[in-house]
C-alpha cells in the first residue's frame, strides 16, 4: 500500500502533523501547516514574524536549483560570503566553515523583492524618461526641420530683393546709355548737315563755274568770285568717346559680403540635458507632487451664482477668483470666497465666445468663432491675437510651456485639427493617426482641450463621446468611452480638466456627475455632489475641482482630495 504522506495521487499534508490535509501556509518559514498545527508552529519557532496565509493565498513556492559539485542534491542554503547556491553535503563536508550562510528561499525572495523594485523603476521611471526623451528628439526634429525650411525661404526672399535691385540697377544704366548715345547722335547728325550743305554749294559753284568755262563771253568771265578759300577751311573732325561700363572691383568677395552669409551649424551635447521622471512632466513641473488620496465622499465647499442664461465655463485665474462665460457676450470674474462679481468683459464682436483660458501671466484668452479670432484680454483691453483663414476656433487652453492649444473645424465643418501655437505663431497641428484616420470628430459640436502635467493633450469630444488623449508630438495614446458598468445614459463629456497628479477630470452632462481618469485612461471614481447638467471644469493649485453647471447659473467648488 502507498504512503499517503509520500504518495503524488494523494493530497498535500501537513509538513508538522504528517496526517491532516494542508489549509494553511507559513509564507515566512515556507511551511504547508493544518489549522491545528498553526499555533505549535507559531510557538516552536516564536523569535520569527510568521506570516500565515490560506494555502492558497501561500506565495510560489521556488524551485531549488542542483548543487553543482553533488549532482544529486538540491541547494537549500545560499552562501552569503561565495556567492552561490550551497547544498547540505556542501556543509557538512566544511567547504564553507565560517562562512555567513541563509536559506535560499530567504535569498530568493529578497532577490525577487530586488528585481521586482529594479523592474518597477525601469518601468515607471527609466523607460517612460525614455519615451519622454524620444519625443523630445522627435519634437525638436520637426521644429528643426521646420526652422531650416524659414531659413531657405528667408535666404530665398532676400536674394529676390537683391534681384529686383539689381534689376532697377541695370534699367537705370541702360537708360543713361541710351542718353548718351542719343546726344552724341543727335550731334553727329548736326555736324553731318552743315557739311551736306557745304558740299550742296560746292557742287552748285562747280556747276556756274563750267557755264562760264564753257563760253566765251567775257563779261561772265569776269563776275565770277571765287569761294576757294572758303571751302579750304575744313570742318572739324568730331570723335565719340563712348562710355565704359566699369564692374565692381572683386565682385564675387564684396557680394558675399553684402548679400550676406550663414553662421555655422552645431549640436551640443549636454549630458545634464535630461532627469528621470516618474511621469513624463514638464521641466517646469518641478519635483513629484506628493501622491494624494481620492475621498470616498467628495464635498461642496461653496457654490456660486453667476446670473447666466446658460452657464458653460469657468476658469482659475488665482485660488481665490474665477472667470465664468455664459450663452452670451460677456465674461465675469467672481471672488470664490465672497461669491461678489469683481469686474466683466463684453466681447466687442458681440458674438458668443465658444471657450476661455488663462495664460501663465494671468492673462484672458478667449475664442470667437464667428469672427475667425483668438484674442487675448490685458489690462481690461481686448487685442486680436489669432485671426483665421477658412477654419473657425473652438476650445482653447494655455500649456505649462506658455504656448496655446486650438482647436478648429474647417468652415464646411469636414475636418477638425488642434493647431499649437506660439504667440501667433503657428508651430504643430494634430489632426491624424498613424493609419491617417481623424483623431476627432467634425461639426458643430463641444469639443473643450486641456494640457495634462505629463505633457498630454486630452479632448472632450463631445461628438465622439469620447476624451481623446494624445502624448505631446501627437500620437494617440487612448480613448476613454465611459466606465462599465455605466451610468443610466450615455456618457456625454464636456468640460475636462487635470490635477497635481495627472489625473483627467471631465464633467458628463448627460449623467450629471464627473469621470475621474488616470493618465493612461483607467476609471477611478465618480464625482456627483448633486450636480445638475455639469459642463465646465477647472482646478485651482490646490486640487479643487470647480464645476459650471448649465442650467442652474452656478458654480460649484468640489473637494474630492484627502
Amino acid at each position: 500500500m502507498m504512503d499517503p504522506r509520500t504518495s503524488a495521487q494523494d493530497v498535500m499534508r501537513c509538513d508538522l502533523c504528517e496526517t491532516a490535509v494542508v489549509q494553511m501556509h507559513c509564507d515566512t518559514c515556507l511551511v504547508n501547516l493544518c489549522k491545528a498545527c498553526v499555533g505549535e508552529h507559531t510557538i516552536s519557532v516564536g523569535s520569527k514574524k510568521h506570516e500565515i496565509v490560506s494555502f492558497k493565498l501561500r506565495k510560489a513556492i521556488p524551485i531549488y536549483p542542483g548543487c553543482v559539485s553533488h549532482v544529486k542534491e538540491r541547494c537549500e542554503m545560499y552562501c552569503n560570503q561565495c556567492d552561490i547556491p550551497v547544498c547540505i553535503t556542501c556543509i557538512t563536508a566544511n567547504h564553507h566553515l565560517g562562512h555567513e550562510l541563509s536559506k535560499i528561499a530567504e535569498f530568493f525572495y529578497k532577490r525577487k523583492e530586488i528585481i521586482i523594485k529594479e523592474r518597477n523603476e525601469l518601468k515607471e521611471t527609466i523607460s517612460r524618461t525614455y519615451q519622454y526623451i524620444a519625443s523630445d528628439v522627435q519634437n525638436r526634429m520637426s521644429q528643426l526641420k521646420k526652422e531650416y525650411a524659414d531659413l531657405s525661404i528667408a535666404i530665398t526672399k532676400h536674394g529676390e530683393d537683391w534681384h529686383r535691385e539689381i534689376d532697377k540697377r541695370v534699367k537705370k544704366l541702360k537708360a543713361e546709355v541710351d542718353e548718351m548715345k542719343n546726344t552724341q547722335l543727335q550731334t553727329l547728325q548736326k555736324h553731318l548737315d552743315e557739311i551736306n550743305k557745304k558740299n550742296s554749294h560746292i557742287k552748285n559753284e562747280l556747276d556756274s563755274v563750267d557755264v562760264v568755262v564753257d563760253s566765251n563771253d567775257i563779261s561772265k568771265l569776269l563776275s565770277v568770285k571765287s569761294n576757294l578759300h572758303i571751302y579750304k577751311t575744313l570742318p572739324q573732325k568730331l570723335e565719340p568717346n563712348l562710355p565704359k561700363f566699369i564692374p565692381g572691383k572683386n565682385f564675387e568677395e564684396e557680394l558675399y559680403k553684402l548679400f550676406g552669409a550663414l553662421s555655422s551649424s552645431s549640436l551640443t551635447s549636454d549630458k545634464h540635458g535630461y532627469s528621470m521622471k516618474t511621469t513624463q512632466k514638464s521641466p517646469e513641473a518641478g519635483s513629484s507632487p506628493p501622491v494624494k488620496q481620492l475621498l470616498d465622499e467628495p464635498e461642496t465647499v461653496t457654490t456660486i451664482d453667476t446670473g447666466y442664461g446658460g452657464l458653460k465655463n469657468v476658469v482659475c485665474l488665482s485660488d481665490e477668483e474665477i472667470w465664468t462665460r455664459g450663452s452670451d457676450t460677456i465674461m465675469k470674474l467672481y471672488s470664490i470666497n465672497q461669491g461678489s462679481l469683481l469686474k466683466s468683459i463684453t466681447l466687442k464682436s458681440g458674438n458668443i465666445t465658444k471657450d476661455m483660458t488663462v495664460t501663465k501671466s494671468g492673462d484672458l484668452v478667449y475664442t470667437d468663432t464667428r469672427d475667425r479670432t483668438v484674442n487675448i484680454v490685458k489690462n481690461e483691453k481686448i487685442e486680436e491675437l489669432i485671426r483665421l483663414q477658412n477654419w473657425r476656433p473652438h476650445g482653447v487652453c494655455s500649456t505649462s510651456s506658455g504656448d496655446l492649444l486650438v482647436i478648429m473645424d474647417s468652415d464646411d465643418d469636414k475636418q477638425t485639427k488642434i493647431v499649437r501655437y506660439s504667440g501667433s505663431t503657428e508651430k504643430k497641428a494634430i489632426q491624424f493617426d498613424d493609419n491617417g484616420k481623424p483623431l476627432y470628430s467634425s461639426g458643430g459640436y463641444y469639443r473643450y482641450i486641456i494640457e495634462n502635467r505629463n505633457l498630454d493633450i486630452c479632448v472632450a469630444d463631445s461628438k465622439a463621446k469620447a476624451v481623446v488623449v494624445v502624448n505631446q508630438g501627437g500620437k494617440l495614446r487612448f480613448r476613454y468611452t465611459g466606465h462599465t458598468p455605466a451610468p443610466n445614459n450615455k456618457f456625454y463629456p464636456l468640460g475636462i480638466t487635470t490635477d497635481s497628479q495627472s489625473h483627467i477630470l471631465t464633467a458628463d452632462l448627460n449623467n450629471d456627475c464627473v469621470h475621474i481618469i488616470d493618465q493612461d485612461g483607467q476609471f477611478l471614481c465618480y464625482i456627483d455632489c448633486g450636480l445638475s447638467y455639469p459642463w465646465g471644469l477647472c482646478t485651482d493649485t490646490n486640487d479643487n475641482l470647480f464645476v459650471a453647471q448649465h442650467e442652474n447659473r452656478q458654480v460649484k467648488k468640489i473637494k474630492y482630495f484627502k
